[in-house]
């Protein structure tokens, strides 16, 4: 029983790193370095656009088994919601919950923002620089939004491992 939840919290971090990791690297790394290169605004959102869609092919997979493994850690938990709300840690645990669904939602909106016609619109330059403007916007507030809800989850998952 050792070695297997071993392994399940292995996946889950491996998972949680590459989630995290990948979200934090995109925002953090390439986009201002993108900022810094002489490319048009429409040529570095269809770069970001597409090393979204590469990221996501790993991402997804990651975010899917990161509630697969969350759900599996915490199913004590949820089998008895008399625990969740008379301890610390099924508090905190209900915390995480909430941040995760938030998470999934503002991935949701976010990936869908950045649909294959929106590319096409950006490709072939339907939008206008105002439309450009406030897409990229959008996409920017959305994917600071999902990193700071992935860094508010790991800190929550850090404070249940904790024993808080």
């Amino acid at each position: 029983m050792a070695m297997e939840q071993a392994i399940i919290t292995w996946i889950h971090l491996v998972s949680a790193s590459i989630w995290v990791g990948g979200s934090l690297f995109i925002g953090v790394v390439i986009s201002p370095l993108l900022r810094t290169m002489s490319t048009s605004i429409e040529e570095r959102l269809q770069f970001m656009i597409k090393v979204g869609r590469r990221f996501n092919k790993i991402a997804i997979p990651s975010l899917i088994i990161l509630i697969g493994t969350g759900i599996y850690n915490s199913i004590a938990f949820l089998n008895k919601p008399d625990l969740l709300f008379s301890s610390s840690y099924g508090n905190f645990l209900i915390v995480k919950i909430i941040l995760v669904v938030a998470l999934i939602l503002a991935y949701a909106v976010h990936v869908r923002i950045i649909r294959k016609d929106v590319e096409e619109k950006i490709i072939s330059k339907q939008l206008s620089d105002n439309q450009i403007q406030k897409l990229r916007k959008k996409i920017i507030i959305l994917g600071e939004v999902t990193i700071i809800l992935s860094v508010a989850v790991l800190f929550m998952a850090a404070l249940l491992d904790a024993g808080a």
